[in-house]
């Protein structure tokens, strides 16, 4: 197969702007990158069937009574793309992440084109990760094969419970057998698939989560995300907010999921994740490992790393003003460059939460700083035992992995 390559840009009215942006993220600042990191792309799909109590990601209710612009907003996310390549020209996309909302709500055949679009205009690494996120209640037969044929590479299903009531008290729009069906069928169209699972729901005990448990690991997912159900401010859950299991219960629970998925050869490699060897998620890695990222689509963020600077994007929110305002090349709402003294305190926001570290001199290779900016925090997190001592790793201790949202703050900018 030839190689692809990205298409030639048009000339649009903005061409000036953009050429004098770019001009301004080039010029010399106060951070020294000596290599750009690996880049992916998120791809932000944001409607659903019904919106959950305790959802505060940008996503809108779908009302079956009118019709989900499927078209319409292809052409945006197109639109949205086309003027973004400038600032990742000559990049490879390492992981493609198609989230919402819910993705599976457009049918496969807007997928293949999607991904068609991407990959008429930027370049892929040869066995890129593409993620899409499906919900059991746009699950019908066939549909994952779909997503399959289509170019999706892995299934993430969310299926938070496999218990009707606990469902029920979530707000889900699907039943444990519809969670059950759907969880086979990606079994059977996936070499790996992961199953999104919730625990400390309201009212649940230790044997509920356990019987969840059973349930999930009886397919062998290749990999599990488990979440604490938090409650987020501006969310139904925050104006009536449910009874949740304590933090004492919680913790309990927690370890009664580290010791049965390890039981089967899943590893905790990251605070919320659990994977057998080689289905690790590689768009989460990016992540966690401080990559880049283009979000495209409503409310998407990027991050992106040029020589002397770090340039963070947020895309409009709302989805009709999105398509208008991507269709004419103006799809940020806002941006900015991250602060040099905020830059230790967001890279350790992500490289902590990886169980087996990072090298510590990826620090200054991702961030452009000197290790001298992190220093202090260093020394604090060995002494008070959350850090291991290892001069080259920055890795947290077990105690620094159960109480990571203290040693995190060790690297807050000081006032």
């Amino acid at each position: 197969m030839a190689e692809e390559r990205p298409i030639a840009l048009p000339v649009s009215p903005q061409g000036a702007d953009l050429a004098q942006r770019l001009v301004q993220l080039m010029r010399p600042g106060t951070l020294s990158l000596q290599a750009l990191p690996p880049l992916s792309l998120y791809v932000h799909l944001p409607w659903c069937l019904k919106k959950c109590p305790y959802c505060d990601f940008n996503s809108h209710e779908w009302r079956k009574d009118g019709e989900l612009p499927t078209e319409t907003y292809l052409d945006a996310l197109r639109s949205d793309l086309e003027a973004a390549l400038p600032l990742i020209w000559g990049r490879r996309v390492v992981s493609i992440f198609i989230g919402g909302g819910t993705p599976s709500l457009f049918p496969p055949a807007a997928i293949e084109r999607l991904l068609a679009d991407i990959r008429a205009r930027v370049q892929l690494e040869p066995g890129c990760e593409i993620t899409l996120e499906a919900n059991p209640g746009t699950f019908e037969k066939d549909r994952f094969r779909g997503f399959r044929e289509a170019g999706v590479t892995r299934l993430s299903i969310g299926v938070q419970s496999f218990d009707d009531a606990k469902l029920a008290a979530l707000g889900r729009v699907h039943n444990a057998e519809q969670a059950q069906a759907a969880v086979e069928e990606a079994a059977q169209a996936f070499e790996t698939f992961n199953i999104d699972l919730m625990y400390a729901l309201p009212g649940q005990s230790i044997a509920e989560l356990d019987q969840d448990l059973s349930r999930a690991l009886a397919f062998k997912p290749p990999h599990l995300s488990v979440y604490h159900l938090t409650i987020e401010p501006n969310t139904m859950f925050a104006l009536n907010p449910p009874v949740v299991p304590d933090d004492d219960l919680a913790s309990d629970m927690l370890d009664l999921i580290t010791a049965r998925t390890g039981a089967l050869g899943m590893e905790r490699y990251e605070v919320s994740a659990y994977a057998r060897p080689g289905h690790r998620c590689a768009h989460n890695l990016n992540y966690w490992q401080f990559g880049d990222y283009l979000g495209i689509g409503a409310g998407a963020h990027s991050k992106l790393s040029f020589a002397h600077r770090i340039l963070r994007q947020v895309r409009w929110r709302e989805p009709a003003a999105f398509m208008s305002h991507a269709a004419q090349g103006n799809a940020v709402s806002n941006e900015n460059e991250v602060k040099r003294s905020e830059l230790p305190f967001e890279y350790m926001l992500n490289a902590l939460r990886l169980r087996d570290g990072v090298e510590l001199l990826r620090f200054s290779e991702r961030t452009g700083l000197p290790l001298s900016s992190i220093k202090a925090g260093l020394e604090q997190g060995r002494e008070r035992g959350l850090l291991e001592p290892d001069p080259a790793l920055l890795r947290p201790t077990a105690r620094g992995f159960d109480f990571l949202s203290d040693l995190q703050a060790l690297f807050l900018p000081k006032s």
